[in-house]
């Protein structure tokens, strides 16, 4: 015997079901829908020129791609790092997040304190994950860095606090 579920995937620890289902196969058939005219129409499409990144000078820059990373549901966002510049210890209480690098080199660590010997280099190409609530820092150190990460939200950044050691 088979027992039916509502969930019939997951993503992070949220199941989803039949509106999933119902909403990949309505934008599937509108999406073969326009290829049959000769048009592609996937509602939603970024070229590089419509992406507009926000954020205070000299701060990492960041562009929503889709969703609202306030919001719960999934998003995507690009991540504009300047050159040099530090991400100091931090976390994301969201699901876990993916991350690609698209450009640059950023050198990524774990850890509740900023300790360059912890740092990997992770170059244009590199896919990596961060569990929930993982403290980490990261630095464009050689130059301007692009990443692209998803997540489930709603997303916050929230600073770690160094604790003095005795």
């Amino acid at each position: 015997m088979i027992k039916a579920s509502s969930a019939w995937f997951r993503v992070g620890s949220k199941p989803f079901g039949m509106a999933a289902a119902l909403s990949f196969l309505l934008v599937a058939t509108a999406a073969h829908a326009d290829m049959q005219s000769g048009v592609v129409s996937l509602g939603g499409a970024k070229l590089p020129a419509d992406i507009q990144y926000k954020g205070l000078p000299g701060a990492p820059q960041i562009a929503t791609l889709f969703g609202d990373p306030t919001k719960p549901g999934i998003f995507v966002q690009r991540v504009k790092f300047p050159a040099g510049i530090k991400v100091m210890p931090h976390f994301h209480p969201d699901e876990p997040r993916t991350i690609a690098v698209l450009s640059g080199t950023l050198y990524f660590g774990l850890g509740d304190i900023w300790d360059e010997n912890k740092l990997q280099a992770f170059p244009a190409g590199t896919f990596f994950t961060e569990a929930p609530r993982a403290s980490h820092y990261a630095w464009a150190k050689d130059g301007e860095v692009i990443l692209q990460l998803t997540s489930v939200g709603p997303t916050a950044n929230m600073p770690v606090k160094a604790v003095a050691k005795e």
